[in-house]
């Protein structure tokens, strides 16, 4: 299995009425309000730090992606952060995870093709070239998408991007949403064809139903835990037995907030006000910045009525034990944390693991400790886990060799 760094980059300095005076930190609030740039600055720095880190202590990769206009996560442009990674771990075994630039967002797609090749040919040929299909609050409200064009300009946009990569001779594309009369990518991907590609979805859609029909990896971002997620992966590898695929675990990815300490009591004292930090003023969003009519397919929008996804819960009602206890944080001892993860991940059949180290208001020094904690204590008995029976198609192929012993103990090898 590949165990992975996940980094949203959110605002670490929100005050501590927030959640009080704006609905959500999608949107509304105002920069000059609550935003400093200096600690903007060194939020990006201490990003970039702790994700070099999480490298060097042994992780297999480290994982970016985009926002707009939000204090959840603001790193709007994945790439310049990508391209940071790609040059200072040159010569390390780590994949740079870009999950990453979104496509309806972008005119012409072919942008985020030439971005994604640089970070391939930079990197000496680590990328996994993530493509979510965006929020409705980033797609429609920030960049004006149309919520019914977003779904068939992705398909259309990654259709695009992968042909701009692959082509032999240069092509006119004459779409629906995209007309370019010459495309000529240089330089293109060092990986042939292309580089791998994780689709990252929220629930069992019409998106995970494309990703399954052309073998991509699926990424569930979830923030609620094995758990709460169970429902989401039967439908899933249900999915996959019908349309013929095989059961790699390598073909699911899952998303889980994971903090460290000596013991669970110090865990839980430790991590629970970043907790609550980021699911009361980060992660909850209104329903009307979600359901903007004309956003989800017919199919997906049945499912929701008939069946919601997950627990409808007012995350802001709910205090730090609560996320603890329904595992939206696994938050423990490394034994705790060792135990709770491989459990999750055989439910699941969790072949990508990514784990955000990061969440909510914590600070660097104390990020530092959790990747550092859960490398030398966690790492080692999640590595072994698929190995001997699946082969990891979604991964550079000249990362797919074990990481070297030396790296998990801090090197760089």
């Amino acid at each position: 299995m590949k165990v992975c760094m996940f980094h949203l980059m959110p605002y670490r300095h929100l005050p501590p009425d927030f959640d009080q005076h704006y609905r959500s930190a999608y949107i509304d609030p105002g920069w000059y309000d609550v935003a400093d740039p200096e600690q903007v600055g060194q939020d990006y720095n201490w990003t970039l730090d702790e994700l070099l880190y999480a490298a060097r202590a042994g992780m297999d990769g480290v994982c970016t992606n985009q926002h707009h206009q939000n204090v959840y996560g603001f790193m709007a442009n994945p790439s310049l952060m990508g391209a940071i990674l790609a040059k200072l771990t040159n010569g390390q075994h780590v994949a740079i995870i870009q999950l990453g630039s979104t496509l309806p967002s972008t005119t012409p797609p072919t942008r985020i093709a030439e971005e994604y090749r640089m970070l391939d040919c930079i990197s000496g040929g680590r990328l996994v070239a993530g493509f979510p299909t965006g929020l409705p609050t980033d797609a429609t409200i920030s960049n004006g998408v149309v919520p019914i064009e977003q779904r068939e300009r992705y398909r259309e946009a990654l259709e695009l991007v992968i042909k701009a990569w692959t082509a032999r001779e240069t092509f006119a594309w004459n779409g629906k949403h995209y007309q370019l009369p010459m495309v000529n990518l240089w330089p293109r991907p060092i990986q042939q064809p292309h580089p791998p590609i994780w689709i990252p979805g929220s629930g069992i859609s019409a998106t995970a139903e494309y990703v399954v029909d052309h073998d991509h990896c699926f990424c569930h971002l979830s923030y609620f835990g094995a758990k709460n997620a169970e429902a989401v992966a039967d439908r899933y590898w249900d999915l996959v037995a019908t349309k013929g695929r095989d059961a790699n675990p390598h073909r699911f990815g899952f998303l889980q907030l994971v903090g460290v300490a000596e013991t669970d009591a110090e865990a839980e004292r430790v991590y629970a006000p970043h907790a609550e930090y980021f699911f009361h003023k980060l992660l909850y969003i209104p329903p009307y910045f979600q359901q903007i009519p004309g956003y989800q397919d017919h199919a997906s929008l049945v499912r929701l009525v008939k069946a919601p996804l997950g627990e409808q819960v007012n995350l802001r009602a709910l205090k730090a034990k609560d996320f603890f206890e329904r595992g939206f944080v696994i938050a423990g001892s490394p034994a705790t944390v060792r135990d709770r993860l491989i459990e999750g991940v055989k439910r699941l059949r969790i072949g990508h693991l990514m784990t955000l180290l990061h969440f909510g208001s914590m600070p660097h020094e104390l990020c530092v400790q959790n990747i550092d904690l859960f490398c030398r204590e966690v790492l080692p008995a999640l590595r072994d886990l698929w190995d001997d029976q699946w082969e990891d198609r979604w991964w550079p192929e000249r990362l797919r060799a074990r990481r070297p012993l030396a790296a998990m103990a801090g090197g760089e090898g």
